[in-house]
């Protein structure tokens, strides 16, 4: 990537030679071209959410930025991005979206996420650590920026305004008012699952902002939750992107002696898969851990893989993260493990599936989703 102050090498995470997808975009560039132009002080506590693979901190790195992100993957690109730029360690702060933000902030800078939720959760929280004096820039693609985003800022920080568009890019400009009343912030959202989806009909949902389907239960999740399997003679389960938690939360209500392991790279999804957990007062045995899918977890440990992978990375359309939770599912399962995956049946999940694990057994379908059972031989 090109900056006002020089290149950098730059990649996603995990790296992958074949990945065609960049680890930066035109509105990390508008901004950061925009912060030199103006000759912006970047000055006191600069902070920066949302940054999608840590381009923007790499780039402002001699200015000590800290970094608001709600993904384990890009905590890890951001570290290799920063050792690869020669970056003294501990130059730049990492925080989770979980994490108290600093108490002061003299720059913010908002990479606009995929999810307007997520965006008035962090802008609420940063909120009482912004003063009259501190800079506000916001960049996203202009498909990503909406009405209701600049409605957003305004409602929460200032007075708000966008640039023109360079490149499909757009900057938003918000001139912070402390003093105005802003509303409460209405995250985690509780909620209660309908009847009739097994074990977990009537309990209690917890969603942090930002993870998907935040107020409601999903289609495809109400299917899977149908057709689980009973997990009776499963000592280890793992809910791999366990999002709120509650195919997991199901599996150990059905059946109490097993272990469940509740896995994402959201910190966002993590938290809510916890709290829905423990809000049903379940009796047994969890754990919760924010990570690149079944990295870590001993070969042949695992004897259950309940998974609905998404097939989204930001706006981008791809198959590459359901491909490696598939083959961490095969390493982590031991004979005669399975894996069940629930997905849209335009995917075609049933040959990767087959190539993989060598089988794949339809358990059920209706017009748009399919559940799929493979057996590690």
């Amino acid at each position: 990537m090109t900056t006002p102050w020089g290149e950098l090498a730059l990649t996603r995470f995990p790296e992958d030679p074949r990945d065609r997808l960049r680890a930066w975009d035109a509105s990390d560039e508008y901004l950061l071209r925009h912060l030199a132009e103006r000759e912006t002080p970047l000055s006191g506590t600069v902070v920066v959410v949302g940054d999608r693979w840590g381009a923007l901190v790499t780039a402002l790195a001699a200015h000590q930025p800290v970094q608001i992100t709600d993904s384990y993957l890009t905590q890890e690109a951001t570290r290799a991005n920063l050792a690869r730029a020669g970056v003294e360690p501990g130059s730049v702060r990492l925080l989770t979206t979980q994490d108290p933000p600093p108490e002061r902030v003299d720059v913010l800078l908002v990479r606009v996420p995929k999810s307007l939720a997520l965006l008035e959760d962090q802008l609420l929280r940063l909120a009482p650590s912004v003063h009259e004096g501190t800079v506000v820039v916001g960049t996203g693609m202009v498909k990503e920026i909406h009405t209701s985003t600049l409605q957003l800022f305004e409602r929460i920080l200032g007075p708000t305004r966008t640039s023109l568009a360079e490149k499909k890019a757009r900057l938003i400009f918000c001139t912070p008012e402390p003093s105005r009343e802003r509303p409460a912030n209405p995250w985690p959202y509780t909620y209660t699952l309908p009847d009739g989806i097994g074990a977990v009909s009537g309990r209690t949902v917890v969603n942090h902002a930002g993870v998907f389907c935040a107020d409601r239960l999903d289609i495809g999740t109400r299917f899977f939750l149908g057709h689980l399997p009973d997990g009776k003679g499963a000592r280890r389960v793992v809910d791999l992107g366990c999002g709120n938690g509650v195919v997991g939360t199901a599996v150990a209500l059905a059946n109490p002696e097993a272990e469940v392991l509740f896995v994402d790279e959201s910190f966002q999804a993590v938290a809510s898969a916890e709290a829905t957990y423990r809000a049903n007062g379940v009796q047994g045995h969890a754990e919760f851990r924010v990570g690149d899918g079944l990295a870590g977890v001993p070969a042949g440990s695992v004897d259950l893989v309940l998974n609905n992978p998404p097939f989204h990375s930001h706006q981008a359309t791809t198959d590459a993260t359901a491909w490696r939770m598939f083959t961490g599912a095969r390493r982590a399962l031991g004979p005669g493990g399975e894996l069940w995956v629930i997905g849209n049946r335009h995917l075609g999940y049933h040959v990767k599936l087959r190539r993989l694990f060598g089988n794949s057994q339809l358990v059920a379908s209706d017009r748009k989703f399919v559940v799929l059972r493979a057996v590690k031989r």
